[in-house]
């Protein structure tokens, strides 16, 4: 499944936004997402979080201007216009949302490290999905936002995983 989420905006700056980590875990390149779109960058540029506890944060502040139906993935765009897909796990809409505690809903201003789903990390790899959390620039086919990607152990609300720019 390929998400697009369409906007008829555009880039109000060209300032570089700090994304934080939205989980506490393994901060690593989308090449090791098990899932083609996101691992060639189909999906958009970003990085990955192999999370360690089922809390996922605002890695920006900004407005959730989609919370998927089954509660497995987020879209958060940034005053800039900047927008952020947080899609937990691989293949997770197949959980129907079971699993899945959504702590905000689709229009909700959020800020960084405000908990937005809460998820049973146990049951999604009970269930044989890789837990493995794409972070993608949703919006990069319509602005060319710029990536600089930092890996590494990461805390859900702490430090950078991603500086994201419009080049100037």
């Amino acid at each position: 499944m390929i998400w697009k989420w369409k906007n008829n905006k555009s880039a109000k700056t060209s300032e570089t936004i700090s994304v934080v980590s939205p989980l506490t875990g393994t901060c690593v390149s989308l090449e090791e997402v098990p899932d083609e779109a996101f691992a060639q960058g189909l999906m958009g540029p970003g990085v990955a979080v192999i999370p360690q506890e089922g809390r996922l944060v605002a890695p920006i502040d900004g407005t959730v201007v989609h919370l998927i139906k089954s509660h497995h993935a987020v879209m958060i765009e940034h005053a800039s216009g900047l927008q952020l897909l947080l899609h937990i796990g691989m293949n997770t809409v197949s959980l129907k949302g079971q699993g899945f505690t959504p702590q905000v809903q689709t229009g909700d201003q959020v800020a960084v490290g405000q908990t937005l789903i809460e998820f049973d990390l146990n049951a999604i790899v009970s269930a044989g999905y890789p837990v493995i959390t794409p972070v993608i620039v949703a919006n990069a086919a319509e602005q060319p936002w710029e990536s600089h990607p930092t890996y590494g152990n990461v805390e859900a609300g702490l430090g950078t995983i991603m500086k994201v720019s419009l080049p100037k």
